[in-house]
């Protein structure tokens, strides 16, 4: 490598002195300052935060942190093409100013008079242009890009409660993670996930004071994140369940039908339908249990999230129990529901159904006397803001219906169709009870899924 020594490089003649060829990169030494050049309208950024007031230097920009309280910056003597910027550090400039005080007579904008910088993540640029105009903003960014400290996220029906955002779908649908958080406690969500309640069954025949089985429940699971703070139900499953930390994804999402109720023609009867799951992510609950219909059909509840309850059976008691379906099928821990009620004999004309069950509780079984097979209880949480009542069990026959109002209430001895599940609530369709008319079983009330969590 060659080396020349000199002082001053002057031209043979003209004006314009070229260093290197097209396409060669001049490089100054490392340490090495140059002058003379100008600047092409951009700062070198002093890394080392502001804290108290300062006069600024032209070419450099600032980070300025008023978190301790506001600061002052007086801005170089003007000359033309001085180039000064300034940053919000801490994104607390709305809280404690920024005050940018020209040199002696210079101007800011044409006004020789302090200005404010308060807004939130704001960033500027000045340059001086002439005596005019004194110092021109010729950039200035409050879009405050920052990193993602919670969960950015679309999908389902938003509403917001606070720092939180709920998204509820009561119909498939896609909760969407375009951003996690910055931590796996901000990235873990709460939810809801209840599923669809089953159907009752039919009594097209009989008399008086005879019923079928009720659907049971949707099942129910729930679980509160650790940064919330909802009045969650008794089965919210923090500790125990299963929690779900989300990342950057699309996570599909089901919504559970109710299952229908069972609508034999006169003359027969027959069981309802079961309930359809509700998905999301690694957690499903399983749609509730059909209810049991007899004693033609011999029909034992259907298992499910909640059971179905068992039909109304004939011969000596005991002799054709009208067993009722089993809750927490498949077992889950909280479990996702309750057993159904077990049918009942005491001789033509009494014979009933049981209820459904319940997320709260087991349906019960129906007693002689016209006393109806109530629906297991459902179980209240405020995930959505509302406390509501979920996944209530289908009653049997007279009027029985979940404490919770979210299953089917069953018609009087003299009969009637079975009342519906509430829709979005997962319960259990009410059995019909006979006497005249078509008495069809209720159906079971549709699911729901809630996601909710803190996004700021």
């Amino acid at each position: 490598m060659s080396k020349i020594e000199v002082n001053q490089i002057s031209s043979q003649c003209g004006s314009t002195l070229t260093i290197g060829q097209s396409g060669d990169t001049v490089t100054l030494a490392s340490g090495a300052t140059q002058s003379g050049f100008g600047r092409t309208g951009t700062v070198d950024w002093d890394t080392t935060a502001k804290t108290a007031s300062f006069t600024a230097v032209s070419g450099v920009g600032y980070f300025v942190n008023t978190t301790s309280g506001a600061i002052t910056v007086t801005l170089p003597a003007g000359s033309a093409g001085s180039i000064v910027s300034l940053a919000d550090y801490t994104n607390t400039w709305q809280t404690n100013a920024v005050t940018v005080t020209p040199n002696g007579t210079d101007k800011i904008g044409g006004i020789n008079a302090p200005a404010t910088l308060s807004t939130e993540g704001q960033s500027v640029t000045f340059v001086y242009v002439d005596s005019t105009e004194g110092w021109k903003n010729v950039q200035d960014s409050t879009s405050n890009i920052i990193g993602n400290e919670f969960i950015v996220a679309t999908g389902g029906t938003i509403t917001f409660c606070g720092n939180c955002k709920i998204h509820t779908f009561t119909s498939p649908g896609t909760f969407c993670v375009s951003a996690a958080g910055a931590t796996p406690t901000n990235n873990t969500v709460s939810y809801l996930v209840v599923a669809g309640g089953g159907g009752g069954a039919s009594l097209n025949t009989g008399g008086t004071c005879q019923g079928q089985g009720g659907g049971g429940a949707g099942g129910f699971r729930e679980y509160k994140a650790p940064l919330q703070c909802y009045t969650a139900s008794p089965l919210n499953g923090n500790p125990g369940g299963t929690a779900i930390t989300v990342t950057a994804s699309p996570y599909p999402v089901t919504v559970g039908a109710g299952g229908a109720g069972d609508n034999s023609p006169i003359g027969s009867e027959g069981p309802g339908i079961s309930g359809s799951n509700s998905i999301f992510s690694t957690v499903t609950s399983t749609g509730g249990g059909f209810g049991g219909s007899g004693p033609s059909n011999c029909n034992t509840g259907g298992p499910g999230g909640s059971g179905g309850g068992g039909p109304r059976y004939s011969g000596s008691p005991g002799a054709n129990p009208g067993r009722a379906g089993s809750g927490n099928t498949p077992p889950v821990s909280p479990p996702q529901g309750q057993n159904g009620g077990d049918g009942f004999f005491a001789g033509a004309p009494l014979g009933a159904g049981g209820g459904g069950g319940g997320a709260g509780g087991a349906g019960s079984t129906n007693t002689p006397g016209c006393h109806p097979g109530n629906g297991g209880v459902g179980v209240t949480t405020s995930i959505s803001t509302s406390s509501l009542d979920y996944a209530g069990g289908g009653a049997s026959q007279n009027g029985g219906i979940s404490p919770c109002g979210t299953g089917g209430s069953s018609p009087s001895p003299s009969g009637g169709p079975g009342g519906n599940g509430t829709t979005n609530r997962g319960g259990g369709g009410a059995g019909g009870t006979g006497g005249p008319g078509y008495l069809y079983g209720g159906n079971g009330g549709s699911g729901i899924v809630i996601i909710r969590y803190k996004y700021q």
